[in-house]
């Protein structure tokens, strides 16, 4: 079987897709052999990860429950080491840690002063219901103003949000801004009754503020193996998206349309692209196949925001090591795009990456038993782009320049 019917399988499209790809890719880059190289490392890595992993068996059902022990095993690890961490409880603990890993450098946010005014020109009455409080000045008299305005989206209704939003960042500009760096902090206990339905929805207990750099975490403790490990991977994924944000507020800064800019950026508007050329590239930042696994820009050549978060994510993640507490994630190392079809019966992706294994695991422990990889799909078709283009920072560079208009013609 060639690279691309290999290759073709993982990726859910037809060989020819890849075939006609690769040719125009090699037309435009003059880089030849590229999916036989993806090919051939993924191929090699699963090996080195297997034999890591003491197993000679190639079922889905082996491979998958052995990446699930190491998830709770790794995710002990973790557990133990943030127990030598100071912090009151396990959220103040966590974010101090993730400080600690994370890799990134100061961002262009929002200044902090227009939190207070947003509250106070446009009312927030649910806000005030809940805090019992008379008017804004009293809640923030009272409250921390950060974790004020991120309750907004628990408390507050999604047209009173959007008229908010519509109303006040259309007049936001460049100055507006500061160069500050990016904060995570844990929302105090006078929250937890409204962040459940949060959580409950979301299915975790981070979320974050791009324009303001704030990443926070809901004081909601869920006692299920595996979603710690999760959940802290995801923080250390907003880390970087927030970055990634902050780097295109910068950018659009000399702009005349910076405010709908920014505006389209929070957004997460997605172009209503469908039909590409051969040698370009969606941009998608979504996970489409969540919300329709027939969507037909599943089946196109495409680079994914999020894969690259992910990827610095889980970078940080596992090239984090403390001898001394005994924690070691590097067989996690560069395996977010990687993945393998076998056969148990039908044929199955098996993904390797540890987001999509962490969160397997949380299903099978709620006895739902859901095998997740759309994560691994995605960063295989970011890493197939980011050989053609020539790296990573590359890659960044076309994702930036293009961001506005949805595809990266070549």
């Amino acid at each position: 079987m060639s690279s691309c019917d290999s290759l073709g399988k993982i990726l859910g499209v037809d060989a020819m897709v890849l075939e006609r790809l690769d040719k125009e890719m090699a037309r435009r880059t003059g880089k030849t052999g590229i999916l036989d190289k993806v090919f051939e490392e993924n191929c090699n890595t699963i090996e080195n990860t297997l034999r890591t992993l003491n197993s000679s068996e190639h079922s889905p059902s082996h491979i998958r429950g052995m990446l699930r022990k190491e998830i709770l095993a790794d995710e002990r690890e973790l557990l133990a080491l943030l127990g030598s961490v100071e912090g009151k409880n396990e959220f103040e603990r966590a974010a101090k840690l993730a400080r600690r890993i994370a890799t990134i450098g100061k961002g262009f946010f929002l200044k902090k002063d227009f939190i207070e005014d947003i509250l106070r020109r446009k009312k927030p009455e649910n806000l005030l219901r809940y805090l019992g409080a008379a008017s804004i000045e009293e809640a923030l008299s009272k409250h921390d103003a950060t974790e004020c305005f991120s309750a907004l989206r628990f408390v507050e209704s999604d047209e009173w949000m959007h008229k908010m939003f519509d109303e006040i960042y259309s007049g936001f500009t460049p100055e507006s801004f500061e160069e500050r760096e990016t904060e995570i902090r844990v929302l105090g206990p006078e929250w937890q009754e409204v962040a459940k339905k949060f959580v409950a929805k979301k299915h975790h207990n981070v979320s974050h503020l791009k324009e303001f750099g704030v990443i926070f975490i809901n004081p909601i403790y869920e006692n299920v193996p595996g979603k710690f490990l999760r959940d802290f991977a995801l923080i250390l994924h907003y880390v970087h998206e927030v970055e990634f944000y902050s780097k295109l507020f910068r950018r659009y800064a000399g702009e005349k349309s910076f405010a709908e800019k920014l505006k389209m950026l929070l957004r997460g508007d997605v172009k209503e692209v469908y039909k590409v050329e051969d040698g370009e590239w969606l941009i998608v930042q979504r996970y489409l196949a969540k919300e329709n696994p027939g969507d037909p820009r599943l089946f196109m050549p495409r680079v994914n925001p999020e894969s690259l978060h992910w990827l610095r994510g889980e970078r940080d993640l596992t090239s984090f090591s403390d001898p001394a507490a005994g924690i070691d994630l590097r067989i996690w190392h560069d395996l977010d795009w990687v993945g393998e079809v076998l056969k148990d019966g039908k044929e199955e992706v098996v993904s390797f990456d540890l987001e999509d294994n962490a969160m397997s695991l949380v299903s099978f422990m709620e006895g739902k038993e859901e095998f997740f990889s759309y994560h691994q799909r995605e960063a295989m078709w970011t890493r197939i782009f980011a050989e053609y283009v020539g790296g990573e920072n590359v890659m960044e560079r076309l994702l930036q320049e293009h961001f506005d208009e949805g595809i990266i013609r070549m």
